[in-house]
């Protein structure tokens, strides 16, 4: 069964940091696009950053451009996305995705985990 499980959110003031993690199972990641997406309450949903499992590229929303990196571990199945400098507007919650095209478009994203909640708060 393909699943995605994201974990790693919580509560974290202004100016602190988190790691998402995005576990995969019941197939590989090779050759695919795996984006991390953010939804805040009354927004839509936006693409915040995804990676190439077949060659390492990366794309990032020019809002997190210096702040987050998204990374993977072929090994591990896994991607993760490391935030600094968090500020109260990144908060929503979290989701990874598995789609084919290196792109921050959520309709070109096939599967989608449950999601995992960042609050940025003091």
């Amino acid at each position: 069964q393909l699943q995605l499980v994201e974990s790693g959110g919580g509560l974290v003031q202004p100016g602190g940091s988190l790691r998402l993690s995005c576990a995969a199972s019941g197939f590989t990641l090779d050759a695919h696009a795996i984006g991390w997406f953010r939804q805040a309450p009354g927004k839509e949903r936006e693409g915040v950053s995804c990676i190439s499992s077949s060659d390492g590229s990366r794309v990032y929303a020019e809002s997190v451009i210096g702040r987050f990196t998204i990374s993977m571990d072929n090994a591990k199945n896994a991607v993760y996305l490391q935030m600094a400098s968090l500020k109260p507007e990144d908060a929503g919650n979290y989701y990874c995705a598995v789609g084919e095209l290196l792109v921050l478009d959520d309709m070109e994203y096939e599967y989608w985990g449950q999601g995992t909640q960042v609050t940025v708060s003091s």
